[in-house]
């Protein structure tokens, strides 16, 4: 047998399939930490998020369609399993169906990922079509959108109240209509996004959502204990790796400053 089929294929769009199996994904952003999350997940999203828990800044809106490209081609090279997704980076693709067909043909070109995830409701519903149409699948983003958080005077939870129940409502029908392969539901009611996932023939992967959706995704440093500096609501934290790695630095100053560090089995030729 052959080490060609030995190895997992990796997944497709059409891999994430509505009413089956829950969909898992994490966020990833660099080679060492997709390796680890590949054999265990359906998809990668290599999310602006990057902005926030990897460069330090306050919000999503500074991350540039360089810092995509360049995190989404390290966890294309460390994977080889999942469904790799990249996120278009805020003023990439707001501007016309034209700059978002450009800037997705880049990632895509550029990363070798399966697909390109944008936030917006039903005022993007025809850049998605134009995506889509012309060979670039799209994943959708509706509910809580970060990248509109000044828009929205803050990270506010969405779908209280009728009117922003059927806003949020219509927003994920249309960009079902529009052709996405899947929605990504964030920081909305449960009934909400139950009613959404009924309602569209496409997966649901609820972050902050309903337990209903098709799928889950979490931000891989939040599942860690790694971004520290808040906690959402909607997270569950599998470890906490900070005061691991805090601890470790800790040691390490202490054995250089003592002189205890570098031991003769640490170096070369040592007597």
């Amino acid at each position: 047998m052959s080490v060609q089929s030995n190895r997992a294929k990796r997944r497709g769009i059409g891999d994430l399939v509505k009413g089956g199996a829950p969909i898992v994904g994490l966020t990833a952003y660099t080679a060492p930490v997709a390796k680890l999350l590949d054999p265990h997940v359906d998809f990668l999203l290599v999310g602006d998020s990057v902005g926030m828990v990897v460069y330090g800044f306050d919000s999503t809106l500074p991350v540039t369609l360089d810092m995509m490209t360049a995190h989404g081609a390290a966890v294309m090279r460390a994977s080889s399993q999942a469904l790799i997704v990249v996120d278009l980076p805020f003023g990439s693709y707001q501007a016309s169906r034209e700059q978002a067909f450009r800037a997705a043909a880049r990632i895509m070109a550029e990363t070798g990922c399966a697909a390109v995830k944008l936030e917006g409701g039903r005022e993007m519903a025809e850049t998605v079509r134009f995506l889509t149409e012309r060979g670039i699948p799209v994943m959708g983003h509706v509910g809580l959108m970060p990248q509109s958080v000044n828009a929205e005077g803050g990270f506010k939870v969405q779908g209280r109240g009728l009117d922003q129940a059927e806003r949020v409502m219509a927003d994920a029908a249309a960009i079902a209509e529009a052709g996405a392969f899947s929605l990504v539901i964030e920081g909305t009611v449960e009934p909400v996004a139950r009613a959404i996932t009924k309602a569209v023939p496409i997966p649901t992967i609820g972050i902050g959502a309903s337990p209903a959706c098709d799928g889950q995704i979490l931000v891989t440093d939040d599942v860690l204990g790694l971004f520290t500096q808040f906690k959402p609501r909607f997270v569950k934290r599998y470890a906490e790796l900070a005061p691991l790695i805090a601890a470790a630095a800790e040691a390490y100053a202490a054995d250089v400053r003592a002189r205890r560090f570098p031991g003769p089995e640490h170096c070369f030729g040592a007597t």
